[in-house]
């Protein structure tokens, strides 16, 4: 009588319920869009990043289509540094002169992206780096932003520079990688009409690119496990109003305003889902998109 390997037994069934438990997610995305904002402590990290990349090439394998775009503020601050260029902030925003800006396109267009292109391909999956100006694909203008001095109490307006937002989208080239299997991972540097180069903020430029496709999810991966409520347990959904209302009696605070908000308008340009998930979690991207109960908090129309 042959011996049984109990354990290869054992983990082999624990495969297949796993695999038929995903089964029905991966034929609910086949074909769809997700955005996935790529930032935090995880971009820092060599096994999350792994992970990470695997993650992304598996959506793809499964029929979905993932779109990447990445942050890389900690980074920017470390090579300004090394080049002896000072940061400033004004009102929590680094202000962006014309050597910062091209600090800022040389460590997000260059270093980081094609770091994140050559863990996926890694993978066995084909990833391009691209940023705001290939293809003509996204064009901003430089951020109106006031403030009211603490001082005075007059409001004034900031000057940050060559810091923009997004005026217009055009999703052709998006499109056509689309269609030729390609993985873009996109970073949030941007032409203006004006021939200036912008910097702009990696969540707005990530909900700006899933509003445009209209996409199924925009996954934003932080640094914290989601939208917790007034007792620190985590908010599985909320709906457009309920956030609103939770952002009003003071539940979601802080740095997680800015972000709930452009969930918000993410949705309000026609994406169906947006989700706040844990970056810091190993393979959270297809916990979110694969299992039942999902990673995060989910926030729909």
């Amino acid at each position: 009588m042959a011996n049984i390997d109990t354990d290869n037994t054992e983990n082999s069934e624990m495969q297949a319920k796993l695999l038929s438990q995903a089964l029905p997610y991966m034929q609910r995305y086949e074909n769809r869009t997700i955005v996935v904002k790529y930032g935090g402590h995880a971009m820092g990290d060599v096994e999350l990043g792994r992970a990470f990349a695997r993650d992304i090439a598996l959506l793809k394998q499964s029929g979905v289509n993932p779109i990447v775009v990445h942050g890389g503020g900690p980074q920017i601050g470390a090579m300004l540094s090394k080049m002896g260029i000072e940061s400033k902030f004004e009102g929590g925003l680094r202000v962006t002169d014309e050597k910062t800006v091209e600090i800022v396109e040389m460590v997000l267009a260059g270093s980081i992206n094609k770091e994140i292109v050559a863990m996926i391909n890694a993978e066995g999956e084909w990833a391009i780096g691209l940023c705001g100006k290939d293809g003509n694909m996204v064009f901003a203008e430089k951020v109106k932003k006031t403030i009211i001095d603490p001082d005075s109490n007059i409001e004034r307006v900031l000057d940050l520079g060559f810091v923009g937002e997004i005026v217009e989208v055009d999703r052709t080239l998006l499109d056509l990688l689309a269609k030729s299997e390609m993985i873009p991972v996109i970073a949030p540097v941007a032409p203006g009409r004006d021939g200036h180069t912008y910097n702009i903020n990696a969540d707005v430029f990530a909900g700006a690119i899933a509003g445009s496709l209209s996409a199924t999810r925009l996954l934003f991966l932080t640094d914290v496990p989601g939208v917790l409520d007034k007792a620190g347990n985590l908010i599985k959904q909320l709906s457009v109003s309920e956030a609103h209302t939770l952002i009003a009696d003071g539940t979601i605070s802080g740095g997680m305003i800015p972000k709930v908000e452009t969930c918000i308008q993410a949705i309000e340009s026609g994406v169906e889902g947006v989700v706040i998930l844990n970056g810091k979690t190993a393979h959270a991207v297809l916990l979110e998109i694969f299992t039942k109960h999902g990673a995060g908090t989910l926030i729909v129309p």
